[in-house]
């Protein structure tokens, strides 16, 4: 399936009504399959989250005229979801998004500024990572998910710990891409109130 967003952020007025604001596609956050995964739990990204926040709610009943019928444009659109702001705004980007170590990630550890270990970034997990991590624990691993418990692999001057996911690591409120469509729905938020703004998206 495709791993294209579209849709668009709604505001519903004081008599009720839902209404089209701004497409999403002038908010520009583009084809990020691992932010999409976290948030929506469709796309062809490599997070593997076991719990996406705004997963396949289908359109709401009450959806405006515009996005209903942009959201069935043509055969190829699917997982149609919404979020109201209110439920944005109480995300927890640091709440675990998998039931245990990444499989295919690893927390890369670097000296900070006091010459302890602070995680620096994700790592996508090499052979290199692999076969050192054979040579440190005298097994056959392939993936930090498996390495023994407290276990850490020093390749290059690098330090490589598992990392359990979190929604912050791909998808963060700050994050650039997403920066236009949060300030959009926080903006509306502030002359609506929290419930009665949601983006409506869908894949394609």
């Amino acid at each position: 399936m495709g791993a294209d967003i579209d849709g668009a952020i709604e505001s519903r007025s004081s008599d009720g009504v839902w209404r089209f604001e701004v497409a999403l596609w002038t908010l520009g956050p583009g084809r990020d399959t691992n932010a999409f995964q976290c948030l929506f739990g469709t796309g062809r990204g490599e997070v593997g989250t076991d719990r996406p926040f705004f997963a396949r709610r289908g359109l709401p009943d009450d959806v405006s005229d515009p996005v209903r019928e942009g959201s069935a444009f043509g055969d190829c659109e699917h997982s149609h979801t919404y979020a109201t702001w209110a439920e944005v705004a109480a995300v927890d980007w640091d709440a675990p998004i998998t039931d245990g170590p990444a499989w295919l990630w690893a927390g890369e550890w670097r000296s900070g500024e006091d010459g302890d270990l602070v995680l620096h970034d994700l790592a996508w997990v090499t052979p290199a990572i692999n076969e050192a991590a054979d040579d440190a624990f005298g097994g056959d691993f392939d993936s930090p998910a498996e390495w023994p418990p407290g276990g850490e692999v020093v390749l290059d001057g690098v330090v490589y710990r598992p990392v359990v996911l979190t929604a912050r690591m791909f998808v963060s409120p700050d994050k650039e891409n997403w920066v236009a469509l949060w300030t959009a729905m926080r903006d509306l938020a502030a002359e609506h109130g929290d419930e009665n703004v949601r983006l409506v998206a869908w894949f394609g």
